[in-house]
């Protein structure tokens, strides 16, 4: 019996247009160790990972007439070195001509007619550093059958060798007919679903995109409590184009958790996260930023961000997750009160039950926590850009190094997929001391995005100035 996708999954499908490719990206840059690390490496431990997740070999086939919703089959004619490719930047390649690589393969969307994945190995990067660089359609990985492979290629150890036998063959292709008749039993057990897909398969995608938020239940309510106001007018949101720009940031945690102690020991009331201090850089960043647009910046201006939160386990059933939606400050000029605004909104939303557990989320995305930035991505493109101005990912990494067979991982940037009438969005991941911002941008609307970068890295020097004076 075949996998049927989700109202959510098939709506990232239906939604996307050559302005908006729903892809999550990653990019990891490794140091290298003993031995070169190159294309047949890399394909030997994709290949011996993959059976991890076999999602990895399956592709979208659509059900006749479009009755119900597409259903994953198996590749038969799956071809591994067409997913995993080899690019190289002039040596020494510099971060600036890597982000331009990253923009420009990020911007194309993934070939339906294969698994939805593509991964590329970057070699000539400075010091002898090479990167990975993954796509991964969002209809893919919902964190119940599939999570990110650059997650599953990746361990805390060097030359871990656990190779899986090669047992995998494809299972024959369903005909069209036996598709049918699937359809016909799963609508005899839920009739429902066959409005759906009809109104799916007339290319009535809003339809379904407003299904998977009924689906997405509690989590859309939260969201919608706290946005019921429209996102405020910002500059962030215009008709963008197919182009992109990507910006790679690296900071230091420890930067964070310093400004983190100093506010708690100094004040009382509300306890300050590093997740505060993210947002209170980066409600400075956007703020300085529309400073050197001559955008209007006064007191109650502020740019709204939906910001997945991963919180620490609390109960039997894992992490849990809050889907919020907070106005960040632009228009206070004190770099100290924008962080107390920050927490006292994050503390206000996290205080009124918007915490969901993560068998909660299950329905939306599907939620495991190496995906979290791919079930940010999931809950912002089911929204609309009245909602929210932009999407913050951040999500909590390994403090540990990680390796890809002996070669350190020393970095690793998330890329965010834009929504409709969104320039830009933010994900950052804290890895081994580090925080590593991925900022993607739509190429016309932001040819300043380096400048937006060094706000960012202003606002956290400020910050920690601010609070140290």
């Amino acid at each position: 019996m075949t996998d049927r996708l989700s109202a959510l999954d098939v709506s990232f499908l239906y939604l996307e247009d050559a302005s908006t490719p729903l892809h999550v990206g990653s990019v990891m840059v490794f140091k290298p160790g003993k031995d070169d690390f190159d294309l047949d490496r890399l394909l030997a431990l994709v290949t011996s990972r993959i059976a991890y997740v076999p999602r990895y070999r399956q592709r979208v086939k659509d059900v006749p007439g479009g009755l119900l919703n597409p259903v994953w089959v198996d590749d038969a004619e799956f071809d591994l070195s067409y997913h995993v490719r080899r690019s190289a930047l002039p040596r020494p390649g510099s971060t600036t001509q890597l982000e331009e690589f990253v923009a420009r393969i990020q911007a194309r969307p993934l070939d339906r007619s294969r698994p939805l994945w593509e991964l590329y190995l970057v070699e000539g990067l400075a010091h002898g550093r090479f990167a990975i660089v993954t796509k991964t359609h969002q209809a893919l990985v919902d964190g119940i059958h599939a999570i990110d492979l650059g997650q599953v290629i990746v361990d805390t150890a060097a030359d871990r060798g656990d190779p899986v036998p090669h047992t995998w063959h494809a299972q024959r292709e369903p005909s069209g007919v036996e598709l049918m008749a699937q359809a016909v039993l799963d609508v005899v057990r839920s009739p429902s679903q066959v409005v759906e897909g009809v109104k799916a398969g007339v290319g009535d995608a809003w339809h379904v995109a407003g299904r998977a938020r009924q689906v997405a239940g509690d989590v859309v309510q939260a969201v919608a409590r706290s946005a019921a106001r429209p996102a405020p007018s910002s500059p962030l949101n215009v008709e963008i184009g197919p182009h992109r720009r990507v910006l790679t940031i690296d900071t230091r945690l420890a930067d964070y958790q310093a400004v983190r102690s100093r506010v708690n020991r100094a004040r009382g009331g509300i306890e300050v996260s590093v997740h505060d201090v993210v947002l209170a850089v980066i409600a400075g960043g956007l703020r300085n930023w529309l400073l050197t647009r001559g955008e209007s910046v006064s007191g109650g201006e502020s740019v709204r961000a939906l910001v997945p939160v991963s919180t620490q386990p609390q109960e039997a059933e894992g992490e849990q997750v809050a889907a919020l939606v907070v106005d960040l400050p632009v228009g206070e000029p004190s770099p100290t009160m924008r962080l107390h605004q920050v927490a006292y909104s994050m503390h206000q939303q996290m205080e009124s039950s918007q915490a969901m557990t993560a068998a909660a989320l299950r329905e939306i995305a599907g939620f495991a926590p190496p995906t979290l930035h791919s079930l940010g991505a999931r809950v912002g493109s089911a929204m609309t850009r009245r909602i929210s101005n932009l999407v913050v990912t951040n999500v909590p990494g390994p403090q540990q190094p990680l390796y890809a067979g002996d070669a350190r991982m020393v970095a690793s940037y998330p890329v965010i997929p834009l929504g409709k009438g969104q320039a830009l969005s933010i994900g950052l991941t804290s890895y081994d001391g580090g925080v590593y911002f991925g900022l993607n941008a739509d190429r016309a609307a932001m040819p300043d995005l380096d400048v937006l970068g060094q706000c960012l890295t202003d606002a956290l020097a400020e910050l920690g100035e601010d609070e140290a004076s």
